[in-house]
Order: structure tokens, then sequence, then C-alpha cells
């Protein structure tokens, strides 16, 4: 059996990454905190996750741990070794996302961001790399954000993600020859329920889901869409694939901002009362059609 540490693994996306891999067959070691983050409605998650994971069968470990402590990093690695005897994988999932620009951004904040979203990861990398190095190789997934790319109020935020990605290619040209394949994966769109989204809108889901450019799927991307991204990187089906990102979702920071549906029927000469009447230039219902 594969295993797989998955940090921040549960609640949101982290928590649909921890479940997913534990059904496709891996020995999952997720952990978190239970205390709320600042800017994050997440809270008593790995007890729930516990139960979630009982309900449905499936043996995962979860652990609380905080990914900015080297010691509690140290120990749940310390944990997979023991109990597997290697660590095949490492999804980095933990971040916390606190809105503001640089004057309403306190100091203390900042740093707590930077410490979690950033700092984590080359902590988690630090202390499971030595041992992937000596059975040979593995996987580190890395979960990104199209705020990397910088995005307005969202200032220490958008600077930690944007670590991510160099921190994710530094590490992918150091540890080639090692048979170390780093990987980044972006969920895109908006609209997905976590503990941060909801914490930037006050646990609306409503609001969070208002406005978003969704996915070609015709809905806002999930988790089990992020997660079968994670999978497939960690599979040997990409063994071959090292240094890329994958956007789950959209992909405005690529060249410009996904239309709205208003644009794109205009510009084919269409009303949206039109369009939702007859089915045609309705994503959603192209959507539903094909799946039917």
């Amino acid at each position: 059996m594969k295993s797989v540490i998955v940090t921040g693994g549960t609640y949101g996306i982290g928590k649909g990454i921890s479940l997913g891999l534990s059904r496709r067959g891996y020995g999952v070691i997720a952990f978190g905190v239970s205390v709320r983050q600042p800017g994050s409605l997440a809270e008593n998650a790995t007890e729930s996750l516990q139960a979630e994971a009982r309900a449905l069968g499936l043996s995962l470990d979860v652990l609380e741990a905080d990914v900015s402590e080297a010691a509690d990093v140290q120990r749940v690695v310390q944990f997979a070794l023991h109990r597997y005897g290697r660590i095949d994988g490492l999804v980095n999932n933990a971040a916390i996302g606190p809105l503001g620009n640089i004057l309403d951004t306190p100091e203390e904040l900042w740093d707590r961001i930077i410490d979690v979203n950033l700092k984590g990861m080359y902590l988690s990398c630090k202390f499971v790399l030595p041992g992937m190095i000596r059975h040979g190789g593995g996987s580190i997934v890395n979960i990104g954000s199209g705020a990397g790319w910088g995005k307005p109020n969202m200032l220490a935020y958008a600077a930690s993600k944007g670590g991510v990605f160099a921190l994710s290619a530094s590490l992918a040209y150091d540890h080639f020859r090692d048979h170390i394949r780093v990987n980044t994966v972006v969920p895109g769109g908006g609209g997905i329920a976590t503990g941060m989204s909801l914490g930037r809108v006050g646990g609306d889901l409503e609001k969070l889901s208002r406005g978003t450019s969704g996915t070609v799927a015709g809905r806002s991307a999930e988790p089990a869409d992020v997660e079968a991204a994670v999978a497939f990187l960690l599979s040997d089906e990409a063994a071959a694939i090292s240094g890329t990102v994958i956007d789950v979702g959209c992909f405005s920071h690529q060249g410009g901002p996904i239309p709205s549906k208003s644009t794109v029927l205009s510009a084919r000469g269409e009303s949206e009362t039109n369009s939702s009447q007859s089915g045609q230039g309705d994503v959603q219902g192209a959507s539903s059609r094909s799946t039917d």
C-alpha cells in the first residue's frame, strides 16, 4: 500500500483529497488543527473527519498538528514512517487566506499567513524528502492558487501563493535526479466551499457562488475535481511529469478574464432570456444534457 501525507487534510478541499485518496487504496495520514484560523470558518475538523471516515468504512489516520511548527510536522512524518515504513506521496494543502491590502494587514497576520502557507510547505517537504530520496523517489503535489499571480485585496495570501509556484519549481529542479516529482494543482473558478472561502463571505453559500467563473463543466469546481488531479499526479501514470501546474477550474491568469455569459451571448447576438428559453448558450444546460 502506498502512503501519502495530506497537510490541511481535514476540511474542505483537503478533506476531499484525504477521503478520495483513501477510497483509491492509499494509506492516508491527514493532519490539521481543530481551532479556527484567521479568516476561516473551519473548526473541530479532525474529529469530524474521523467520524466521517468511520461512517464510510475508510481507514485513514487523522492527526492534530500545526503545519507551521517544525516539531509537529516531524511528529507526523515519524508517525507515517512507523506506520508504513516509507512515504510515497505528500500533498501540501494547508493554507489560510484572510483578505486585505498592505495597509490593513497587520504584521502578525502577515507572519501567520506566510508561516502556514509557505513555511508549512517548506517544513513538510524538508522532513519528507530524505525518506523519499532513500527509497528511490516519490511525488509531491502542492496546492496553489490563481492568487499567486496577484489579486486585489489578497496581498499576503497572494504573496504566499506566488511563493508556492517558485518553491515547487525549485524543488522540481533540485530533486529531478532523485526521481522526486513536484507539481502544483490550482483550484480555480471560485465557488468551492472551504473554511477559507466561506470565511471570506461570512458563511453565505449563495454569495460564495455569485458571479464566479466556474468551470467548463458548467459548475463550480468541487473538492473531488481537485482530488482527481492530485491522484493522477501521485500515480505511476504521471511518472514522467514534474515541474508542471494543473489548473482545475478556470485559467484567467493565463491571458485574461473568463468572459461572462452575457458577454458571450452579446457577441453571438443573443439575449440571456432567449438563451434560457432555447437552452442554447447555457453552459449549465449543455452540461446537464451531456450527462443524461
